[in-house]
């Protein structure tokens, strides 16, 4: 990087605040600059640009706001947002004309993020009505790539790739419901968090399709992402898809000690359409998960395939008719013809598809939970390949469905994600790679990310700054950490999972107690728990998971258990002894036995079955 020029990484920015070498005015300034410029020159990333003398006016409140002692954890910050997400005066069109209104109010995410120190500099191209995975989608034209003014963005959230990946904001606030966050992050060499769903308000964000939307953020390094929803997280009572088990996520970037299990499709199943440059990328990023003494695991993607089939290959899509349905209806002129055809399609779907396809999805989740408990992460391309503009808009439904193989499935299976930068290609274009994991996973499955991001080193986005190698540790590594064990409610997919996946929990593995147990359903209990207790004379081997927590976080998660419940040692099937959920003896007494059913779950799905 120039002496002179301004990096939007957070660290640069801080740093250059601290040392009073430039001042949220000047950063602004230079920031209004750029975007002028690419304005000028036919970028077609922003819909909406405050003017100067606005964002003039907020960087010196927000200067105001530091001098006196408030705490602005992103002070100066410089932030678009996707123009599907409200901001208070600013026009929210959905990229379709005959839907653009002014809110009065700016969208919960947007004003934590103001609250935090951050200023808004405008509003973001996409894909019409937040539908694609192109970034060619627009009425309002169609954002340049900046390595390559052929080849697609990337989408449904083109601008606010393109924005950040050319040094114009430090970050950007954008959706992802199919892969709309990751997808560009890939193409623009970026870094693209879907956070777990649920973890940030959807409130004042237009829907697509609204059961499964999630906010997202798009940021240089995976810190600076990290950082943002750290801030922008938070349960709304107002949004009905707000999770109140995650209000305490933590998303700072955090996992135990290496080697981490990295879990990797089977050979058969990785697809690139005939890509090698695309392929061979891959097989790079693989091999330098080796050299940081991951463990490489294969699993079976058939499941995760399945799934991202349903939904856009199933009634989900009917959802876009919520907001797309009436201009539809109108056969107005704002529709562009591909959206269009999607939304005529979608209104073939019935309720019945709609139940079979739920099942369906939740025999899918069951099938995977064995698959989470072997591994630390799942690794995947964030797209088989990319394509040209003149290609998608040739053949636009397929082209895009394909580049969905690898995103579509991680909302439906309630998964988390990050799409980091893999390297450039021999073509010169960059390429990109994607890490899953459960819902909860946010901070372990980010420091593997991280650790990623800063091996491979090089430039960030289309700008001159470089992969920090030192500013920030590559992953908090947590050598303190305490394994517990959990019997009942706190097990995966259970009601008080995310009190322990909220705490920066990671499933070690799931197991049985040593064969000197047994199993009580506590009477009067909500939501219903079981109550272990050991009985070397009659016991059984009962189902655990066993998770792994550091020990601060430990002792908060502790504090909250309530009697009859505690924590003691629990022996374990291979003869280990861990911390775990017991049940203070005089409890059981009315007490069901349970333990002929070998587990709490098994116990709940003969309850089902019988009634």
């Amino acid at each position: 990087m120039e002496k002179n020029e301004l990096c939007l990484t957070f660290h640069s920015l801080n740093e250059a605040y601290e040392r009073r070498l430039r001042t949220p005015e000047s950063v602004v300034g230079e920031v209004h600059r750029r975007i002028e410029q690419g304005r000028a020159g036919g970028q077609n990333a922003w819909l909406h640009v405050r003017e100067l003398d606005a964002l003039l006016a907020d960087a010196r409140a927000v200067m105001l706001r530091k001098s006196s002692g408030e705490r602005l954890p992103l002070f100066g910050l410089p932030f678009g947002v996707k123009d599907s997400i409200d901001v208070a005066g600013m026009p929210t069109t959905v990229a379709c004309p005959a839907l653009a209104r002014v809110p009065d109010e700016s969208a919960p995410v947007v004003r934590r993020l103001v609250a935090a120190g951050a200023i808004v500099v405008g509003k973001n191209n996409l894909d019409q009505l937040a539908t694609g995975l192109v970034g060619v989608r627009s009425p309002y034209g169609v954002p340049v790539n900046p390595f390559n003014k052929r080849m697609i963005p990337g989408g449904s959230s083109s601008g606010s790739a393109v924005a950040v990946a050319t040094g114009q904001v430090s970050f950007s606030l954008a959706t992802d419901t199919a892969g709309s966050g990751r997808v560009p992050a890939a193409f623009n060499n970026v870094v693209g968090l879907k956070p777990t769903r649920g973890a940030l308000s959807m409130r004042g964000v237009a829907p697509a399709c609204r059961s499964v939307d999630c906010c997202s953020v798009l940021a240089l390094t995976v810190g600076d992402a990290c950082a943002v929803m750290e801030v922008a997280k938070g349960w709304d009572e107002h949004d009905p898809f707000s999770r109140p088990e995650f209000t305490e996520l933590s998303f700072i970037p955090r996992a135990p000690a290496p080697p981490w299990r990295i879990g990797l499709p089977l050979a058969s199943q990785l697809e690139f359409l005939g890509d090698h440059q695309a392929q061979e990328m891959f097989a790079a990023s693989v091999d330098r998960f080796r050299a940081l003494g991951c463990v490489i695991v294969e699993v079976d993607f058939a499941p995760f395939l399945e799934a991202g089939k349903l939904l856009y290959g199933g009634p989900w899509v009917a959802e876009r008719l919520v907001i797309g349905g009436d201009l539809l209806a109108r056969r107005s002129d704002s529709l562009l013809p591909v959206i269009r055809e999607i939304l005529r399609e979608a209104q073939r779907y019935d309720a019945l598809e709609a139940f079979t396809a739920t099942y369906a999805l939740a025999a899918l989740r069951q099938k995977l939970r064995a698959t989470w408990s072997r591994i630390d992460a799942l690794v995947v391309p964030t797209t088989p390949t990319i394509y040209s503009v003149d290609e998608v808009l040739a053949n636009p439904r397929t082209l895009n469905a394909n580049l969905g193989r690898y995103t579509t499935f991680a909302n439906l299976l309630d998964l988390m994600a990050i799409a980091v930068p893999a390297g450039f290609r021999p073509d010169g274009l960059p390429a990109g790679i994607t890490l899953l994991g459960p819902a909860g996973s946010d901070a372990h499955v980010a420091a593997i990310a991280d650790a990623h991001h800063r091996k491979l080193g090089g430039r960030l986005g289309a700008t001159k700054c470089e992969v920090p190698q030192g500013s920030e540790p590559t992953a908090v590594v947590q050598e303190d950490r305490v394994r517990l064990a959990v019997v009942g409610a706190h097990l995966s997919g259970q009601p008080l999972n995310g009190e322990l996946t909220a705490t920066g929990a990671s499933l070690v593995c799931a197991t049985r107690t040593s064969p000197r147990y047994r199993l009580f359903a506590l009477p009067s209990q909500s939501p219903p728990k079981p109550g272990l207790i050991r009985a070397p004379d009659d016991g059984r081997g009962i189902e655990v998971e066993v998770w792994q927590l550091d020990a601060t976080a430990f002792g908060r998660f502790v504090a909250k258990v309530q009697a009859p419940l505690c924590i003691g040692s629990i022996e374990t099937a291979d003869g280990a002894w861990v911390h775990g959920f017991l049940c203070e003896a005089h409890a059981i007494q009315g007490a069901e036995d349970i333990s002929e059913w070998g587990g709490w779950r098994a116990y709940l799905q003969s309850r089902r079955g019988g009634a």
